[in-house]
């Protein structure tokens, strides 16, 4: 929403609400989630910035999930709101800044959309600023265990949850541990490629030692930011032996 809510709008949508079997409760509750979210004047809805065009510049606002580490005053951002998530590869980023992006941190973003590998994100160069106010919202995974890779799409860069999974294969970036983590992983006959990005967590000792020693054949939950290259390729955050 680019402009807060008319109070006009605002009755019609407790009306509706309470026609649905909600309360006047959460009726109002529902309507001032819907205000404290609200856009700043020239921000694109995730609905805008899913129809925008590669290559177009495009304005959006969202909460900081997790990033990647800060080099060269440049930082790649993984960002979310309540409507969908975004994928900001190397913003431009003092070091002062990079330190305050914790998980939580409402940022507004300029920069352009781009496509890599199937990989829709915000291009190298974006610029940002902080934006005061908001709920500090933290994205929950949301349960996409048995879902195709054409249906997997609609959830790109949201946090995932993959349920029941058997590890096929566990291999290092350059042939040894120090670098990124691939995993594969397999759901009723189908394989799903997950990457431990190491700039993303790398540094968690305990994290990167328990998905480097995946065995064959183990059965796991993980959790990660859903990536995409040349398909579905979730930057794990979690990894849950059964």
């Amino acid at each position: 929403m680019k402009k807060l809510v008319s109070m006009l709008l605002a009755g019609a949508m407790v009306l509706a609400l309470v026609g649905c079997g909600k309360s006047d409760s959460s009726a109002a509750d529902s309507v001032a989630n819907a205000q404290t979210e609200a856009k700043s004047e020239g921000v694109m809805t995730y609905a805008e910035y899913e129809i925008a065009g590669l290559d177009e510049q495009v304005v959006i606002e969202a909460y900081v999930q997790a990033t990647q580490s800060w080099w060269d005053n440049k930082i790649t951002v993984y960002a979310a709101d309540k409507d969908g998530a975004y994928f900001i590869y190397n913003m431009s980023c003092n070091e002062d800044d990079a330190k305050k992006l914790t998980p939580g941190t409402k940022i507004k973003v300029t920069g352009y959309k781009t496509e890599w590998s199937g990989e829709v994100e915000i291009a190298e160069g974006a610029t940002f600023e902080f934006v005061d106010g908001g709920s500090g919202y933290i994205a929950p995974a949301k349960d996409v265990t048995g879902k195709s890779a054409d249906e997997l799409k609609a959830y790109q860069n949201q946090l995932v949850a993959f349920n029941g999974m058997t590890v096929e294969a566990v291999s290092y970036k350059n042939n040894e541990p120090g670098d990124d983590i691939y995993v594969t992983l397999s759901k009723d006959g189908t394989n799903f490629e997950f990457c431990l990005e190491y700039y993303l967590n790398g540094s968690d000792t305990a994290f990167y030692e328990t998905v480097g020693n995946l065995a064959v054949g183990a059965t796991v939950d993980v959790e990660g930011f859903l990536y995409w290259y040349e398909g579905p390729d979730a930057h794990l955050t979690k990894v849950t032996v059964k």
